[in-house]
């Protein structure tokens, strides 16, 4: 049951999150809590040796590859040319160092003039 819910949170910030960046961060996070309950209680409740071994063995390859896999399109998200939402903070992917972002995504105007 807790995998289960875990797996409609996932579900419901894919509909509900504002923009595709958050929306991935749902589903990777959520999505691979609940499927590792889900295997975890596989496991616990299997008799057989070889069914608790498989199911070990998705959950490590969920850990493995949903983290990577969420990163990989959310750069190539950014890459594409995805806006990031509005009410975003702060812009980690830009090339150089990270700039924050006025409401409205726009990047902030920072004053370069040596101090004299």
């Amino acid at each position: 049951m807790l995998g289960a819910s875990f797996a409609l949170v996932a579900s419901v910030g894919i509909l509900r999150l504002p923009d595709f960046y958050t929306r991935i961060h749902a589903a990777s996070k959520a999505g691979t809590v609940g499927s590792v309950l889900a295997l975890l209680a596989l496991a616990i409740v299997s008799v057989e040796t070889a069914e608790v071994l498989r199911a070990i063995a998705a959950i490590v390859f969920f850990f493995l590859t949903a983290p990577i896999s969420a990163h990989l399109l959310g750069k190539a998200a950014y890459s594409a040319g995805y806006k990031m939402w509005d009410g975003s903070v702060l812009d980690e992917m830009h090339d150089g160092p990270a700039r924050p972002l006025e409401p409205g995504g726009r990047e902030k105007t920072v004053d370069r003039r040596p101090i004299l």
